[in-house]
């Protein structure tokens, strides 16, 4: 755990710098103020068959953090919401993170960067991954039936 957040943290540390140079600031004008903040790895997990279509495991919110970190989870259920408030379902390719500005990049830039608003919710596409899992562990494959993410809050 401790290498996967120290990733989410050199992600968040390089994010920062790109987007103090996309504002016109020094190149660590936000990263050198995440240095010594209270960043938090918390990796989440929801037992599938305990729950059906519908469930809120994280209802409509925005984060309170400067920016949060979702990496990859084995099912969907993670949604975004665009400026024109369009909800769109998140998928994270193999490999890459999805990262969100929170409250703190939002108060800390003026509102010219917006925190991102987002849920994860049990929906149809989860439900179908699972029935796949399900089948998959019938046939001998070794599966998990727990959607799981692991998230990393980064602060100021």
């Amino acid at each position: 755990m401790n290498k996967w957040g120290n990733m989410m943290y050199e992600a968040c540390f390089t994010a920062c710098k790109m987007a103090a140079v996309g504002m016109g600031l020094d190149e660590d004008a936000l990263s050198k103020r995440m240095q010594g903040g209270g960043h938090i790895l918390a990796p989440t997990g929801s037992d599938l068959e305990r729950y059906d279509v519908g469930t809120s495991f994280a209802g409509f919110h925005y984060d309170l953090n400067f920016l949060t970190v979702h990496g990859k989870s084995r099912y969907p259920g993670l949604a975004i919401w665009l400026r024109n408030w369009q909800r769109v379902e998140v998928k994270i390719p193999q490999g890459c993170l999805l990262m969100q500005a929170g409250a703190m990049f939002e108060s800390i830039t003026g509102g010219y960067i917006l925190a991102g608003y987002h849920e994860v919710i049990y929906t149809d596409k989860t439900k179908q991954a699972l029935e796949k899992a399900k089948e998959e562990i019938a046939a001998g494959k070794d599966r998990v039936l727990w959607r799981v993410s692991s998230t990393f809050f980064s602060q100021l």
